[in-house]
């Protein structure tokens, strides 16, 4: 019986290492997003439950550690990026990678509004006069973001690293600051505070959901797979400890010290700030200021990064209209697809007056939507391993085996459950945030619906077939003990067919692998942070071949699509493809590749077709890994 087995696909340096981001700059991006709730949330929820608010951080805490371990297999799973449609598409459908996708695009949008408001609301402390102004003011920054990206000026890891640490030293520093001026007894005396008032069950499940909010930015970890260095599996977990870390030193804490400990008429939305006037004086109180209105609108860069790049995946899926996709010659920067990303946040500003309230209840749906996609995709995934006995292989991912055993399945299941109640509990709990967020998710489905429509009208594909990627593939023992069936695509229509027909002959009932390999100029480099690095999203080659093959197969024939992304030359780079297996193999392909990739003519079996095509059974006995 074969089996997929790892090959190494990635380059290494000189020294030896695997040239990429290390965790400590992994930390630095996903800390710049995560990082910047803190500023903002406090005040939002002390709004909303008063004192409670550190009370429901602090629960909500213990789920985004359960979260953290999830987020960090996806991005292990799956190297090109992309988290929830990435997840949902290969768990499911694009059909549901696509609802990811939307959700992902609301969290987006509000992230950017959000942050960006917050940053100008933080720079009033330093300037009062900007609070008059701090609509223009936000979308002033909007503006200057969207045209900073059309230049091509985009977030590089290194000034991501230096901002990064620099708002982490200075939470850090009103934590110890709060600590020395109030006395550690006064400190902990303000934990009974939260407590002081007693909560109904429906109190506590919709301060529970709303705190989700401290955790926004977490999915920013499993966009940045494509960039991460390798083992993937082992950056991906010390990231996630940096990141548990820092965020408990900080949000739980300056949440509880901010919302109990400040008298008198303060801003909530200046809280953090405030907080650090309150322990050191103005000179501490300016510099967080300052820090907190930096990392705010450098968060609302990224999200526009992360949302435009969505945008152009979704367009490569023909899900949203080919023109997001247009890049301008000057910059070779996708012009309309930053457009978009900037357009709606502007319109949000605008519309709520640049309310960090009315954000904050609009954020639930898109957030905690993406968060419950994905959870329930890998569990889908973690069960069909589990069903099937099938071992998670390919470059980085030897360990992922460990997250489908009993005790890390019930956990995943749980976090899900605890996810999922939480955006259940919202879309009741905020309706306005359900309104804003499912008319936004539902107007995406419309334009979704006139984008199939006029390609069909035109006589275009209309869908992009789902196709496994080789580096993923698992294969789970046959009953009979029969070799695998790969059909090697490649040449006409007329040759696929026959292809496909000779191989749902001689697999007799058993499901059959076509398999495409596809061509190096499709395997580009990463641009920029937050890319979706999928070849087979701008391989058109591969997909009108797979819908061939679906067309073809019908019902009639178990078929599974793999993708392979080439490195070389095609001979060569199939030949690497069918190392990857181990074990006896029929391969299925064109008599003029047989000769190609040096097929022995001893292994071969001719099969030709009605329409004269050639084609061969290569039973290949004993296929090895190639280094």
């Amino acid at each position: 019986m074969a089996t997929a087995v790892p090959a190494h696909t990635e380059r290494q340096t000189r020294r030896g290492r695997v040239a990429g981001l290390g965790p400590l700059l992994c930390w630095a991006v996903v800390f710049a997003d995560l990082g910047t709730s803190v500023y903002y949330t406090p005040g939002i929820l002390f709004n909303q439950f008063g004192v409670h608010a550190a009370l429901f951080v602090g629960l909500t805490l213990i789920v985004f550690v359960l979260l953290t371990i999830k987020y960090a297999e996806v991005t292990i799973r799956y190297p090109e990026g992309g988290g929830v449609v990435t997840v949902g598409a290969h768990a499911v459908s694009g059909w549901v990678g696509l609802i990811g996708g939307l959700f992902i695009l609301v969290d987006y949008f509000l992230t950017s509004s959000l942050s960006a408001v917050s940053g100008v609301t933080y720079l009033g402390t330093v300037a009062p006069s900007v609070i008059g102004v701090v609509v223009p003011c936000t979308v002033a920054a909007l503006v200057f973001i969207a045209v900073l990206n059309f230049m091509g000026i985009s977030a590089d890891a290194k000034v991501t690293a230096v901002i990064a640490a620099a708002a982490l030293l200075s939470q850090l520093s009103v934590v110890a600051a709060t600590i020395a001026h109030a006395g550690l007894g006064a400190a902990l005396d303000a934990v009974p505070k939260v407590f002081s008032a007693h909560l109904t069950g429906v109190g506590l499940l919709t301060g529970y959901a709303g705190a989700f909010l401290a955790f926004s930015g977490l999915e920013s970890i499993s966009q940045l797979s494509p960039a991460m260095a390798t083992p993937r599996r082992r950056v991906a977990p010390r990231t996630m400890v940096l990141v548990i870390v820092t965020v408990a030193l900080t949000s739980p804490l300056l949440t509880l010290w901010s919302t109990t400990l400040l008298k008198g008429a303060t801003d909530p939305n200046q809280f953090i700030s405030l907080l650090a006037g309150y322990a050191a004086g103005p000179g501490l109180q300016t510099e967080v200021a300052l820090t907190a209105a930096l990392l705010l609108i450098f968060a609302s860069n990224t999200a526009t990064i992360g949302c435009y790049h969505v945008f152009l995946a979704l367009s490569r899926m023909r899900f949203l209209p080919e023109f997001l996709q247009r890049r301008n010659r000057l910059r070779d920067t996708p012009h309309w697809a930053i457009l978009v990303a900037t357009g709606i946040p502007v319109a949000i500003v605008l519309a709520t007056r640049g309310s960090t309230t009315v954000l904050g209840d609009l954020y639930a749906f898109g957030l905690l939507g993406a968060f419950s996609v994905t959870c329930l995709s890998l569990d889908v995934v973690r069960w069909r391993e589990r069903r099937h006995h099938a071992r998670p292989v390919g470059p980085g991912q030897a360990d992922i085996r460990l997250h489908t055993s009993t005790p890390m399945f019930v956990t995943g299941v749980i976090t899900s459950l605890l996810v999922v109640t939480a955006w259940t509990t919202n879309l009741f709990a905020k309706p306005l945030a359900t309104l804003f967020g499912g008319g936004l998710t539902l107007a995406g489905l419309a334009i979704v619906a006139v984008t199939q429509w006029r390609r069909h009208r035109r006589g275009a594909s209309g869908w992009v077939p789902h196709a496994e990627k080789l580096e993923r593939l698992r294969i789970a023992a046959d009953p009979q003990g029969r070799p695998p069936v790969i059909a090697l695509l490649h040449g006409s229509t007329d040759d696929i067919t026959a292809l496909v027909d000779v191989a749902a002959h001689l697999a007799d009932g058993a499901p059959v692998l076509f398999m495409f390999v596809g061509s190096s100029e499709h395997a580009r480099g990463i641009r920029q942070l937050r890319e979706i690095v999928d070849p087979y999203l701008v391989d058109e080659d591969a997909q009108a071949a797979f819908r061939a093959v679906k067309e073809r197969c019908g019902t009639r024939v178990r078929h599974r699509l793999v993708y392979a992304a080439g490195t070389g030359d095609w001979d060569a780079a199939a030949m690497h493809a069918l190392h990857r297996f181990h074990g006896d193999l029929h391969v299925v392909l064109l008599s003029e590749d047989a000769d190609d990739i040096g097929a022995p003519p001893a292994q071969r079996e001719r099969h030709g077709d009605a329409t004269g095509v050639s084609v061969v059974l290569w039973t290949m006995a004993g296929a090895s890994n190639v280094p």
